[in-house]
């Protein structure tokens, strides 16, 4: 239901790009579709055709570190656990039962 949903909160010539798969499989799909909800775009991109290879890697962790520090970015927190309560928040997550980033802290 979320990839349809999705997909219909687009407006023309929208995009819907897909990342991970927190809410399952995407069901099979006519994609003649996409032109009837009006020329609508889905993207399934993978890290791996966006990074050239290890260097590139390394310089784009350094580019997002340095801005880390700097403080230009801000992360949203949802929750902290004990790094012994790694199975609850694996748990959480699966049950959908968080927002933002889960912080395991040793």
């Amino acid at each position: 239901a979320t990839f349809e949903g999705s997909l219909a909160s687009l407006k023309r010539r929208g995009m819907m790009a897909l990342f991970g798969g927190a809410s399952g499989m995407v069901p099979a799909f006519d994609l003649q579709a996409l032109s009837r909800m009006g020329s609508l775009f889905v993207t399934r991109p993978t890290l791996a055709d966006y990074i050239a290879g290890p260097g590139e890697m390394q310089w784009r962790a350094d580019e997002i570190f340095a801005e880390h520090l700097a403080g230009k970015l801000n992360f949203a927190i949802g929750k902290t656990y004990a790094l012994q309560d790694a199975k609850d928040a694996h748990t959480d997550l699966a049950a959908r039962k968080t927002t933002g980033k889960l912080l395991l802290v040793p």
